[in-house]
């Protein structure tokens, strides 16, 4: 059941300036980092968004709200989003775009292929980038006023909330995971790595991944993460 602030931003039409007014954003992520950036990226756009951090959430949210827009991380805790993705794609009515979201371009295909409507390559850090993702794939009724300058305004998520994706993968990592967490932390970490533009920890995430594919030992990339880890929790930073 819509509150009043639902029906309130339903009625709202688009303006030049917060094209995607009227429209309610369900952001499917579990890097509260990119979920920040996500959220400014709507906040500024005029839109409404709702947060699921993982597949069970999304499946809840989606119970009870309709969203116009649904952006489905692709590697989550509890699975893949593309099986979302395909779930949502057959579902009638359907959601109006489905966007595949992931820091590895290379999964683009993968999100396409299970029906996705167009894909999102972390970070996504302007609001022109964002914006024309999402109105590209509506229908002329509901453009913004034209002509409309798209804007190359840059969003700056919180660094503190790069610091809980450190310190929850860090977690992870210290309890001794199997074989499929590992591949998460590695996954998840060079995600968030990417979006932060932090170069030292991207590459230390690839090379566990890499080294985990191919079956070499990983002992010294596990304690490499995990240094690093340490540096980023101690120091506070974000580089």
């Amino acid at each position: 059941m819509m509150d009043d602030f639902d029906d309130i931003m339903l009625a709202r039409t688009p303006t030049a300036a917060r094209p995607l007014l009227g429209l309610t954003v369900l952001v499917v992520e579990d890097s509260r980092f990119a979920s920040e950036a996500m959220r400014l990226l709507c906040l500024r756009s005029g839109a409404r968004i709702r947060r699921a951090d993982c597949l069970t959430s999304a499946r809840k949210h989606l119970r009870v709200y309709r969203p116009s827009v649904v952006v489905i991380d692709l590697g989550l805790p509890d699975g893949s989003g593309t099986g979302l993705i395909a779930e949502l794609d057959k579902a009638s009515p359907r959601i109006d775009v489905l966007l595949g979201i992931s820091g590895d371009p290379a999964r683009e295909g993968e999100a396409m292929a299970a029906g996705a409507d167009g894909f999102l390559s972390k970070p996504v850090e302007t609001l022109g980038a964002f914006q024309q993702a999402i109105l590209s794939l509506l229908p002329e009724t509901a453009q913004p006023p034209a002509p409309r300058q798209i804007p190359d305004e840059a969003i700056q998520p919180d660094p503190f909330t790069f610091r809980e994706d450190i310190a929850r993968a860090a977690g992870v990592l210290q309890d001794g995971p199997d074989g499929d967490a590992l591949d998460y932390v590695a996954q998840f970490t060079s995600g968030i790595a990417r979006s932060a533009h932090d170069t030292q920890l991207e590459a230390a995430a690839v090379a566990l991944a890499k080294d985990r594919a191919i079956g070499r030992s990983i002992r010294g990339d596990v304690q490499r993460l995990s240094g690093i880890f340490r540096e980023r929790l101690a120091g506070g930073e974000v580089v």
